[in-house]
């Protein structure tokens, strides 16, 4: 992706200092790079006008571009087709919002549950917009946004093995996503049902390499990964976020009764970046002009 040059740079940077531009207002762009360049029908949100911007938030805007961390396999959220390389997705549309807001391009990476978080300490994202959740533990390490989406936690099985309850999940294996918190969800609502008792369960200690009561667990690199294991047999069940199974959802398989752990999803940026507060004002510019909701209505998401 080329830069823009940096006669281009120093005016959307003097720009920025001037007025800084909220979400709502442009057309959205399948593309994978968006122009830089705000919509004049956008709201000012963020720092007040005039005021400069924080150091990071400026390092950006002097880049040229906002590298994204996002997913590229769940539908509706952040998707890559495999034909034309295009990102489509709710958070890929919110990501483009933030980049034009700066009056920058914007750059994909894709990352998974385990890596997300690597290449935001690294440096090599500014930020994920990848179906991350916000937990307590995570916030200890880095920041997030007001949340923009509310997902829960289900099971998906094929039909042909007979599982329909959390309680059916005794005595097997399921598949979960490495660095993700599914596995200690599902543990945790079977212990709220009463299915197991959970003797020495600690949220905070949990680990599902090493847990065997009632259920145990097989951790992949990736979301497709489980779902061929889940085919093959290798595991029983395919547990996360229920917006994330709805593309594996095909015929001959279904979700579980239960549903369980709402699961907020924000934008993640480093602990203590100006660049932090940027994006919170950003999410809560879109939450009140509709933006997300509009985003959530498009890609069938309600």
């Amino acid at each position: 992706m080329k830069k823009r040059n940096a006669i281009l740079s120093s005016v959307l940077a003097g720009a920025m200092l001037l007025s800084l531009t909220a979400c709502g207002g442009a057309d959205s762009s399948s593309s994978s790079s968006a122009a830089a360049g705000g919509d004049s029908s956008t709201a000012a949100t963020g720092e007040a006008a005039g005021e400069a911007l924080g150091a990071d938030t400026q390092a950006i805007v002097d880049r040229g571009v906002l590298r994204v961390g996002v997913k590229n396999a769940v539908v509706g959220f952040g998707y890559q087709d495999p034909a034309t390389g295009e990102y489509s997705g709710m958070e890929i549309e919110l990501a483009k919002k933030l980049a034009e807001q700066l009056g920058v391009d914007v750059e994909f990476t894709t990352v998974t549950a385990a890596t997300r978080t690597e290449l935001l300490d690294s440096g090599d994202i500014d930020c994920v917009l990848a179906t991350f959740t916000i937990t307590d533990e995570r916030k200890e390490s880095w920041d997030f946004t007001t949340p923009y989406y509310t997902d829960y936690v289900t099971v998906l099985v094929e039909d042909a093995d007979g599982i329909t309850s959390l309680a059916d999940l005794q005595g097997k294996v399921v598949g979960v996503s490495s660095g993700s918190t599914s596995a200690r969800s599902l543990v945790e609502a079977m212990i709220e049902g009463g299915v197991i008792e959970g003797t020495g369960f600690s949220a905070d200690t949990f680990d599902p390499a090493t847990w065997t009561e009632g259920v145990t667990f097989q951790q992949f690199d990736d979301y497709p990964a489980i779902s061929t294991a889940l085919s093959a047999g290798t595991v029983d069940a395919f547990c996360v976020d229920k917006s994330i199974l709805a593309v594996y959802k095909t015929e001959g398989r279904s979700y579980i009764d239960d549903q369980f752990a709402p699961q907020e999803y924000g934008i993640a940026t480093k602990k203590g970046s100006d660049f932090s507060t940027y994006c919170n004002d950003f999410v809560e510019a879109c939450l009140s002009d509709g933006t997300i909701d509009g985003y959530i209505s498009e890609f069938n998401l309600g």
